[in-house]
């Protein structure tokens, strides 16, 4: 055996997972992914998606991105910055442009891109990087890649942002860079505070709306329209492939920093383009979300329900107020048996473990669609909570 696989053959935790009979993950969906599922050959409610709008079954864009591909085929054959940009791109950005409410906006081949190209890019030697302890992994890839500073302030933390921000050289770019609604926990950053800050320490502020577009703001517009606060955010980043019901991503800013992240950004010009289905789709899911506000009411009838359920049955939940609830359960195996069980129980889930999260911080990640029925919803309320009294994790 080489040295590169007899090092990577100590790794074994998959192996010891399966052995015990509890690995979660890459389980086999054979059915479209809607408030239920086929695994096998057995009907499965879906709780762990992340298509808050529910459209990624919507006939209407299923259309769109049939049509697209009869029009421009199936890919792009290379990067936007070389033969890879078609007319219906450029559409989508100025669609998008003036959704968000932005001078212009690129669109990158996936949301992790997004974060990967633009925070690596941006800043400098002498410059800073302000990042939540609990940001994305692409947020968290991108300023490794940065040659500046990094600064991590403590989770929603604003007096622990404010003291990062003093030991900056008032003179440099600083960029603090957060999640919107964090994608585990469910919580929503402090925006209007972390904008109020920058302003006083004259900083720019990205925020990464990936869990917050489809959920908050007028026509699912996002966290950063929600307060009110998209003219005082520099940079608002956004992915296809949650709400919006395909795949890809952009970040939406002005000009000035567009013209330098396309000539610099690598993850956009070194990436073969979005492919004109997902485009199409995209475009044909904001169209929707824009002029049906009503997925968005479902949607928070939804997490009423279950925020209410979940608290009622004694659940920790910590402090989200979003269609994302964690579900705390605080031990590694525990967490994989749970989730073992639900599936056997007709219930999909998520399981967030160590080294994601801190080991005594593990537990189910349950999220809602606007598709769901208030039916399903409590179908699932009740068999959640009788496979974790059974497991010993709630009374």
């Amino acid at each position: 055996m080489k040295p590169l696989q007899a090092k990577l053959s100590k790794y074994t935790a998959p192996q010891e997972a399966k052995a015990a009979g509890v690995y979660p993950y890459f389980r086999e969906i054979s059915s479209e992914q809607d408030p239920e599922v086929i695994i096998n050959g057995k009907p499965v409610l879906m709780f762990g998606s992340n298509c808050y709008t529910g459209l990624v079954n919507d006939p209407r864009i299923k259309e769109a991105a049939i049509e697209a591909t009869r029009k421009y085929g199936t890919g792009c054959a290379g990067s936007p910055f070389l033969n890879g940009t078609l007319d219906l791109h450029k559409k989508l950005e100025r669609k998008i442009a003036e959704y968000i409410g932005k001078e212009d906006v690129m669109i990158y081949s996936t949301g992790f891109g997004v974060n990967l190209g633009v925070v690596s890019t941006l800043t400098g030697r002498e410059d800073y990087i302000l990042w939540d302890e609990q940001d994305h992994a692409s947020i968290i890839e991108g300023r490794r890649l940065s040659f500046s500073q990094s600064l991590k302030y403590k989770h929603n933390d604003m007096e622990s942002l404010e003291k990062q921000l003093q030991r900056c050289d008032p003179d440099k770019v600083k960029l603090i860079v957060t999640d919107g609604v964090f994608s585990m926990e469910g919580d929503v950053a402090n925006v209007p505070e972390i904008v109020r800050l920058a302003k006083q320490y004259n900083a720019a502020v990205m925020v990464d709306e990936a869990h917050s577009i489809g959920v908050f703001g007028e026509g699912g517009r996002g966290i950063c329209n929600h307060f009110g606060c998209s003219d005082d955010v520099d940079l608002i980043m956004g992915t296809f492939s949650k709400s919006f019901a395909s795949l890809g991503g952009f970040i939406a800013t002005d000009k000035e920093i567009t013209n330098f992240l396309r000539h610099h950004s690598r993850s956009y010009i070194f990436t073969a383009s979005i492919t004109p289905a997902s485009t199409a789709a995209a475009l044909k899911a904001m169209e929707i979300m824009e002029s049906e506000p009503e997925l968005q009411e479902s949607l928070w009838r939804n997490t009423k329900i279950a925020l209410e359920g979940f608290r009622a049955a004694g659940f920790e939940i910590g402090s989200t107020s979003t269609p994302i609830i964690p579900l705390y359960v605080r031990d590694n195996f525990k967490t994989f048996a749970i989730t073992r069980d639900l599936l056997n129980e007709g219930v999909f889930v998520n399981p967030v473990v160590s080294p994601a999260v801190a080991p005594h911080d593990t537990l189910i990640r349950f999220s809602l669609m606007a598709t769901h029925t208030p039916e399903q919803v409590k179908e699932g309320l009740e068999k959640i909570t009788k496979v974790f009294r059974a497991h010993g994790v709630i009374e």
